[in-house]
């Protein structure tokens, strides 16, 4: 019997792909990836060209400091390429063991657990926590990390709205009957820039007998005495059940942790489903995170520069008359609200040599595109000054009747070839 293959490239069963990706573009939705052709300093090169890089988590500049490279180098030769195996069978290499425990230190907890990204433990964290029966309150623009592990636990899911203290009281109150009640929130929320009431919100977890998880993925090597985070930044170490974090921002490397209590440590080890089912960090990846948190810890210039930095743009933005929304954090973002606006204005900074992404729907709420700004401790000022410029042709652009300003933006960028 012939079993006949077609040769098209989009199978009747797969019409529905092609129907999605027309109405992303037509949404001026539709992604693309960027190749950017060298490390990702303070300077990049991008379609052939040398461009400012405003739009990277590698805030202190350590994802190309020699020491992490060397650290990395060095643990690569003694013990491999890649951890070939699940933490719990062949996996477990000694550097994963120094990591925990110089993280474990550092965020002033008992034990830490290191997973593969910050996606990988926040899913496995929440899942290992709650399930059908218990509740969940999540802040409104949490990452989707939080979402998600929220959603793959079954259970009930309670929204309160952003930063709102209010809400998340009435809710907590609501749910009194829960078999158990888990409170989610990031420390730096990630788009806004701008700071969780975190001692508040301990306080209610107490109230109400909560769980409380704190993602401080964007805080981590910045806020504190010592750069370990907004927990460390307010002394509420012993009021926060689980600090959850990653090493591939601020330290410049990769992979995600979970800090907290030796029980709960355990727990996740033989709870969390995406650690025991995933293979572990390279060698080399977590000797460099092992050297980042050394750096940090002995070396708050960095953090000074970059705070330096921050003020200069935030200033210099402002001056010109842009509109920079909530941020108390590195994370600057410049709002725009329509995405197609949002992304021309990204090609015309592209043109001008800032390499600034436009961030639209879904990962922001419909009519809040912005451009994403973050400086590195490693730009200099007269980086800085170049990109001000830069905004201020932006901004002059921008001022005309909104849809001219549309069309203006848009012409002044259609010579750029990378698509958005």
């Amino acid at each position: 019997m012939a079993y006949p293959i077609s040769g098209n490239s989009i199978s009747g069963e797969q019409e529905f792909v092609r129907e999605a990706l027309h109405s992303l573009r037509q949404a001026g939705l539709r992604r693309k990836l960027r190749d950017l052709e060298g490390a990702p300093g303070p300077r990049v090169r991008l379609g052939g060209r040398e461009v400012l890089l405003l739009c990277s988590n590698n805030y202190l500049g350590l994802a190309t400091d020699d020491r992490l490279k060397r650290a990395a180098q060095r643990a690569t030769e003694v013990y491999g390429c890649g951890a070939t195996g699940s933490r719990l069978i062949s996996g477990n290499l000694e550097p994963c063991r120094e990591l925990e425990e110089a993280i474990a230190a550092y965020k002033g907890a008992e034990a830490a657990l290191v997973f593969t990204s910050g996606y990988h433990a926040n899913i496995g964290a929440i899942t290992a926590l709650v399930d059908a029966g218990d509740a969940v309150f999540s802040d409104a623009l949490n990452h989707a990390s939080l979402i998600d592990g929220a959603r793959l636990s079954r259970a009930e899911i309670l929204i309160y709205g952003h930063r709102d203290l209010e809400d998340l009281e009435g809710k907590l109150r609501s749910r009194a009957s829960a078999r158990r009640r888990l409170i989610l929130t990031e420390t730096v929320f990630s788009m806004d820039g701008d700071l969780a009431p975190l001692r508040e919100i301990a306080y209610l977890a107490k109230k109400y007998s909560a769980l409380l998880l704190v993602d401080e993925a964007h805080a981590t090597g910045l806020f504190g005495p010592t750069g370990a985070g907004q927990v460390e930044a307010l002394g509420l170490q012993s009021a926060v059940d689980i600090q959850m974090g990653t090493f591939s921002k601020a330290l410049g490397s990769l992979g995600g942790y979970l800090a907290g209590s030796r029980d709960l440590i355990e727990y996740f080890l033989n709870r969390s489903r995406s650690f025991i089912f995933t293979t572990g960090l390279p060698p080399g990846v977590l000797a460099a995170s092992s050297e980042a948190i050394r750096i940090v810890r002995e070396e708050p210039a960095l953090r000074r520069t970059l705070w330096r930095h921050v003020e200069m743009l935030r200033e210099g933005l402002r001056a010109v008359g842009f509109e920079l929304g909530p941020s108390q954090s590195q994370i600057l973002p410049l709002l725009l609200y329509d995405q197609r606006r949002t992304m021309a204005a990204c090609r015309f900074l592209l043109r001008r040599g800032a390499f600034v992404q436009g961030i639209r729907p879904p990962t922001v709420p419909p009519g809040t595109a912005r451009l994403r700004i973050t400086p590195m401790a490693s730009h200099t000022e007269a980086d800085l000054r170049d990109a001000l410029a830069g905004f201020e042709n932006l901004q002059s652009l921008l001022q005309v009747p909104k849809r001219r300003a549309a069309i203006a933006v848009a012409a002044a960028s259609a010579t750029v070839g990378v698509a958005p």
